[in-house]
């Protein structure tokens, strides 16, 4: 098993929220791993944004323009 920042419990919540009755043990490290490596590649997007316009704070416009690029 892989140690990850996100909680498996959280990823069965996300799951069973939208729709699945049961989830395995694997399906759960599965999500936490996509979604920490979209989360990462989300985050280095934003502190290129940040840092070109001059800020060393990330802001939630970052994110926003982080995600539709």
């Amino acid at each position: 098993m892989s140690e990850g920042i996100l909680p498996l419990a959280a990823m069965e919540k996300i799951m069973k929220k939208n729709g699945a009755n049961r989830v395995s043990a694997d399906a759960k490290e599965a999500m936490r791993d996509a979604l920490e490596d979209l989360g990462r590649k989300v985050a280095e997007k934003a502190n290129q944004i940040a840092k070109h316009a001059g800020r060393t704070t990330i802001k939630a416009e970052d994110i926003k323009l982080a995600i539709k690029s």
